[in-house]
């Protein structure tokens, strides 16, 4: 590949975004980041809701800047956090911001759903997606039976990637990968499950059609050219879903490979030819969610680092209430190191509890957990470290023993990506733990998947093992091979007791 091509990337998380300029040249692939920007929540009302609104005027600030640098993009992608979604009014306006995922309005909606809707075990049949409380399917069916006056004035429902894809382009679709994260979608048909769309009160044709990942949405709109200074630039759907994009580019060899995706959320799977949905996958609860080219990712969301990540929110409140400076205590390199030197094992938790996931003070959630369970509470800002890395590290490896169970192939090797892929002390101590070797890196991993997919929009590059091929020659891959089985295996024991 001879000609620099450059693309523009959109990469929404659910604390912050970024945009990013990504640029093929000579068979490599190379990013710069361009803004970065906070995804804050707004609470009010008792509700939990995202600043759509701001999230697109930083996808113009991002676009602004490419056209002042003079910068030729081929192309836009967006990709997002799952399951959460905008509602359209019959104008083409959005009628409100919308709810977040961690709002509380859908808790006890799952079990009212099967009693008066649909049952459990057919909602997985028919999508074969993990239950969790914050699945498009629950929030749609709470917010109708709470009367809420967005669904029921909504025309369409747009996914988060494809609402500001709509927003810049006036198209409205619904992409796969981010569909499939709903609980609506039958990955057998590829398509919305009727049913389950009904049972909500809404209708098939409220949502986008059907759009698989490299595929051209539209071009900018007349206002958002004018805004920007740019031309007709076409905005492609990528894989909307950020793990999707994230497992496009994850730099395998082969299929032989599991994959954990580290962030906020640890996302631990496979990729298969075709979904997996058995009575042993609704026992444990794993997710099929789509992925690129026909295949499918099962996997099981974890916990991942949003339990390290409110500790170190908790802290950092607590120096700023003492007129204390933070930034050297609670650099991620000092926490890590100081957690390393502490005794290990000493404090478990199952980072899956529902205690962890929106409490209002972590580290007492950790401390009521440990009482409860007949354990040392944490003291201190290492030992709630060494507890949370531990845990993490005991609970990748009962979720990999069960992937085991269910992969058509032997795993080999565990690709972590992401940000967690930085954590050299995390990644040690899971390959430890789980007795494989593995590979960590791309940490931008989303963002250079949104890449790809766009340059194979472009035909740019043929499929997906070209891509990964690309990324791997474009990046320093960091190696971690298993150590200290034997404390392992008897700090696992310890963990299966205490979670049981």
């Amino acid at each position: 590949m001879e000609n620099k091509t450059n693309f523009f990337a959109v990469d929404l998380g659910a604390t912050s975004g970024r945009t990013i300029l990504g640029t093929l040249e000579n068979g490599k692939v190379q990013l710069d980041e361009l803004t970065r920007f906070d995804n804050n929540l707004i609470e009010t009302g008792g509700h939990f809701y995202w600043d759509i609104f701001a999230l697109y005027n930083e996808i113009i600030k991002g676009l602004k800047l490419v056209a002042q640098r003079q910068i030729k993009i081929e192309s836009i992608g967006i990709d997002t956090w799952g399951c959460d979604f905008v509602y359209i009014g019959k104008d083409g306006a959005i009628l409100r911001n919308p709810l977040a995922y961690r709002d509380p309005h859908t808790f006890g909606v799952m079990e009212k759903y099967f009693e008066n809707a649909v049952s459990k075990q057919k909602v997985y049949e028919k999508t074969g997606i993990q239950f969790m409380n914050f699945n498009s399917l629950f929030q749609l069916y709470a917010m109708r039976q709470a009367g809420n006056s967005a669904i029921e004035n909504a025309d369409k429902v747009l996914f988060i990637p494809d609402a500001l894809s709509y927003m810049l382009t006036g198209k409205a679709i619904c992409e796969y990968t981010v569909a499939s994260t709903s609980q609506i979608l039958n990955p057998k048909t590829k398509d919305l499950d009727i049913d389950l769309v009904e049972s909500t009160g809404l209708k098939r044709e409220q949502f986008g059609e059907m759009t698989n990942p490299a595929t051209v949405i539209g071009t900018l709109t007349e206002e958002v050219q004018k805004m920007t200074g740019l031309g007709a630039v076409p905005v492609i759907a990528v894989a909307g879903h950020d793990t999707a994009s994230a497992v496009a580019a994850v730099p395998a060899k082969n299929e032989k490979f599991a994959y954990l995706s580290s962030g906020t959320w640890s996302l631990m799977g496979i990729e298969t030819k075709d979904a997996i949905i058995n009575d042993k996958s609704f026992e444990y609860n794993f997710t099929n969610e789509g992925g690129i080219e026909g295949t499918t990712r099962f996997l099981k969301n974890i916990c991942g680092m949003w339990i390290y990540e409110r500790c170190r929110a908790e802290w950092k409140a607590e120096y700023e209430a003492a007129g204390k400076d933070a930034s050297e205590d609670l650099k991620h390199i000092t926490l890590q190191e100081a957690a390393m030197k502490e005794e290990g094992f000493r404090s478990l938790i199952n980072p899956d509890d529902a205690v962890f996931a929106n409490p209002d003070c972590m580290t007492k959630a950790i401390q009521d957990y440990c009482k409860a369970h007949n354990q040392p509470v944490p003291e201190t800002k290492a030992q709630y470290c060494r507890c949370i890395f531990d845990s993490l590290a005991l609970r990748y490896r009962q979720v990999f023993s069960w992937l085991k169970e269910f992969a058509p192939f032997e795993i080999d090797t565990l690709h972590i990506i992401g940000g967690g892929s930085m954590n050299r002390f995390l990644n040690q101590f899971t390959s430890n733990s789980l007795g494989v070797k593995v590979l960590a890196g791309p940490q931008e991993g989303t963002a250079l998947g949104n890449v790809m997919l766009q340059a194979q929009a472009a035909g740019e590059v043929k499929d997906i093992w070209e891509m990964r091929q690309m990324i791997a020659s474009s990046l320093d891959l960091k190696e971690f091979n298993p150590q200290d089985k034997e404390s392992w295996d008897k700090a696992y024991e310890k963990y299966l007791e205490v979670t049981k």
